[in-house]
């Protein structure tokens, strides 16, 4: 009996920003896999059994749901965000490409989330209202050397760029080495959006420069996005800015 695996996206946080789908499937699962802050955010239900992990568990998270379903249960693994980006479905779907072939018989479905990009720009306005690309400047899966070249092409182009895991304790130094190599494309003025747990009840949005940018506070829980040269402020007395990228560039209007 092949069963069913299930990737979840939560969302940023609180449960107004879960989809129906994420919630009927949440419902629907025997067996609950995740990293414990986000199983954390899931009601206990009678009978859905729990299975907590660590943060860079992910292998070995895919794999036991993976056993689970092909006994024949409904089976999710919850992922923070939506679980294509920087998260699980990737891991679930290497895993699957190198395990046997009854892991490529189940059904598998991959539920979307909202995931931190969106949630901060929809905060702030519309900093992705142009071309944009997201970066994680975690070096755990990559050498620094790529993320390095890959901060210059981005910035290079003119794209707005998104940055997850920004900073932790392990590698306190690489968010302002990002901004130093950044600010050689980009005007000093260039808005910088941080967007710490947005949708949680710590949350906090500030706006700043970029060359004020390396005096703001960020962890693991902040996303980052930096403007384009194109991207804009209005500033709104007594209310916080709108932070927007135009949809036309200045080249198309020249």
């Amino acid at each position: 009996m092949s069963g069913r695996l299930m990737v979840i996206g939560l969302g940023p946080g609180d449960d107004r920003y879960l989809t129906r789908e994420a919630l009927a499937a949440l419902e629907a699962a025997d067996a609950l896999y995740g990293y414990e802050p986000y199983l954390d955010r899931v009601p206990a239900r009678e009978g859905q059994s729990r299975h907590a992990s660590g943060n860079r568990e992910e292998g070995a998270r895919a794999q036991a749901a993976l056993r689970q379903a092909t006994d024949g249960a409904s089976v999710a693994i919850v992922s923070g965000g939506d679980p294509g980006v920087f998260a699980m479905a990737a891991a679930l779907c290497e895993e699957i490409g190198a395990g046997p072939p009854a892991w490529r018989a189940l059904d598998i479905a991959v539920v979307p989330g909202i995931t931190a990009m969106l949630a901060v720009a929809a905060r702030a306005g519309a900093p992705l209202g142009h071309d944009f690309c997201a970066l994680s400047l975690s070096d755990n899966l990559k050498p620094w050397e790529l993320i390095e070249r890959r901060l210059d092409a981005a910035a290079g182009a003119g794209f707005v760029i998104a940055l997850y895991n920004p900073v932790s304790r392990a590698r306190p130094w690489q968010l302002s080495t990002a901004f130093e190599r950044v600010s050689r494309y980009l005007p000093a003025s260039t808005p910088v959006i941080f967007g710490h747990a947005v949708g949680r009840p710590d949350e906090t949005m500030t706006v700043t420069t970029l060359n004020a940018a390396g005096e703001i506070a960020a962890d693991m829980a902040t996303l980052i996005i930096i403007g384009s040269s194109e991207t804009r402020v209005i500033a709104r007395p007594g209310r916080t800015p709108l932070v927007y990228t135009p949809r036309a560039a200045e080249d198309a209007l020249a």
